[in-house]
């Protein structure tokens, strides 16, 4: 039968749609089962990136690196070292004070040292203006530890704050308290010894939220394979700010007198408040300059390692994990040799080596310039180990802490065998204390390794115990040394080694490098 042209043309048509639609199911089903290719190679290797979540692939599409220089991300970690500088340097500036505010005329604070006086720069004689306390040892041990007494308070409450309500103002809240309650110290010694330790406590209060919350700001900020050298960069601030806090106090008390040391380092941290409100944003989302790039690429690199709300927090599994409680005993360990050291080495530069108050900030403040240069190396290399030779976090985690806690135990045990050799026993004080910055790519950053949802609340529990020891350090260690025989220090030098050999021990056996699953389950039970 004759079909008409049209007809022909119609069916020759609707021939081709067909042809056409059968191509697309075609290329549908193959993209299905593609994808379904691809989930099944996922969940094979589910295991795997579980055990290695810093090489995670999140998307099928790979974000590229967004570049270091002028980024938003190290902006804010040189601004929040700027910011552990004012903390430290505020927290330190009264272990050289003390020396010139002792009266050297009463019984009990002689200025004679065990070993050859170094001979007295002749001082101005404007400098002798400011007060003089008749405090004894034990008085100048609690007033030294008494900044902990209320650091221990804000700790954990730090790093739920930080979580619930965001980590910038908490932490330039914190060091604000700080830097105003520092700059009443003068007042507060004339008032007497009471007044002291209540103002230095009430210093703690504030400056005790600064490392969660700073932890806490990381784990949305910090991209896992950037992490040591971002956080090392930024918590080095505290060396920086121990090494320019303990000469430049020296010097502060030879040409002018004591209570310029809290009035000068006060000024600097009210700077640094006014750049911490103007500059910094609480997550990359807040911040108002951040390139789309460098937002793009955190947020993909965080996307599944970051809890999505923010109302859960899984207190039984944090507290019975024991991933966690290394951590806590390796930090616990590495603080009673550190705030040991932090609190009472000016004293022992004073009363056992004899170095003036001018030399004596020089000095002390070595250990600290080694600990900051070893730090940032450190972190350079762990993050270089990890990206270049894919050597396992767990394993560099573990590498940086045995080394940062064990020669440093080592060092500090062998100066208490030093007698009066000046050269000897500053080399081994420094190199004990260099050492310990390898640490802060170890232990100092597991808790954004295991949990960094909860990496503040992590850093504020095992802060807590680990201010214990800048606590009652520096009163055992006063106690211990009251008549500043190189016998009673060599006791104080071989219980800081002992503990910290203890943690290194502890966090090598149990210590972990992953993210744990208690830290992420929430995220794929409720999840979108």
């Amino acid at each position: 039968m004759h079909m008409p042209e049209n007809s022909l043309i119609q069916n020759k048509q609707t021939s081709m749609e067909h042809v056409l639609e059968t191509i697309a199911r075609v290329g549908v089903l193959e993209r299905l089962c593609l994808c379904e290719m691809d989930d099944f190679s996922a969940s094979d290797t589910e295991t795997d990136d579980y055990q290695h979540p810093l090489l995670n692939q999140q998307d099928s599409t790979k974000v590229e690196k967004a570049p270091a220089c002028c980024s938003s991300r190290y902006g804010l970690a040189l601004l929040s070292c700027y910011g552990f500088f004012v903390a430290y340097a505020l927290r330190v500036n009264l272990s050289v004070a003390m020396v010139d505010m002792l009266n050297t005329n009463t019984s009990g604070n002689t200025s004679c040292s065990l070993c050859p006086r170094h001979e007295e720069p002749l001082r101005p004689k404007h400098n002798h203006t400011a007060s003089t306390y008749d405090w004894d040892s034990d008085t100048q041990g609690w007033i030294l530890g008494s900044f902990f007494f209320g650091y221990i308070l804000t700790q954990v409450p730090g790093g739920y704050l930080a979580r619930r309500y965001g980590a910038k103002w908490l932490f330039g809240l914190g060091i604000l308290g700080t830097v105003v309650f520092t700059m009443v110290t003068p007042l507060a010694a004339d008032m007497g010894a009471g007044y002291l330790i209540a103002v230095r406590a009430l210093e703690g209060v504030g400056e005790g939220v600064t490392f969660p919350a700073m932890h806490a700001m990381w784990a949305s900020w910090a991209p896992p394979m950037e992490r040591s050298r971002l956080l090392t960069m930024s918590y080095t601030g505290a060396q920086l700010g121990t090494v320019v806090a303990l000469p430049l106090s020296g010097v502060i008390c030879f040409y002018l007198d004591w209570t310029y040391v809290f009035y000068i380092f006060g000024v600097v941290g009210l700077v640094w408040f006014v750049l911490w409100t103007f500059l910094v944003s609480s997550t990359p989302e807040k911040h108002k300059r951040i390139s789309e790039a460098e937002k793009q690429y955190i947020t993909s690199s965080l996307k599944s390692e970051l809890s999505p709300t923010t109302s859960h927090i899984p207190w039984a599994s944090i507290f019975t994990s024991p991933s966690v409680w290394a951590i806590v005993v390796a930090h616990f360990s590495y603080n009673w040799t550190f705030y040991t050291l932090l609190t009472l080495l000016p004293t022992y530069m004073n009363n056992v080596l004899g170095f003036s108050i001018k030399e004596n900030g020089f000095l002390s403040a070595l250990p600290y310039l080694g600990s900051w240069a070893l730090a940032l190396l450190g972190g350079l290399l762990a993050d270089w180990l990890r990206e270049r030779w894919l050597i396992s976090t767990v394993a560099v985690r573990k590498g940086f802490s045995l080394a940062g806690m064990i020669g440093p135990a080592v060092f500090l045990v062998a100066a208490g065998y030093t007698g009066c050799d000046y050269v000897m026993a500053v080399s081994f004080l420094t190199v004990s204390s260099a050492l310990g910055g390898l640490s802060s790519s170890g232990f100092g950053i597991s808790h954004l390794d295991i949990a960094p949802s909860y990496a503040g609340i992590l850093l504020g529990i095992s802060n807590t115990f680990a201010t214990v020891p800048g606590m009652v350090g520096p009163i055992i260690g006063r106690a211990l040394t009251h008549s500043n025989t190189i016998e009673q220090w060599r006791i104080v030098f071989f219980i800081s080694g002992g503990i910290n050999v203890f943690g290194a021990v502890i966090f090598a056996l149990f210590g972990k490098g992953a993210v744990q699953p208690w830290a992420v389950s929430n995220a794929y039970v409720n999840g979108p």
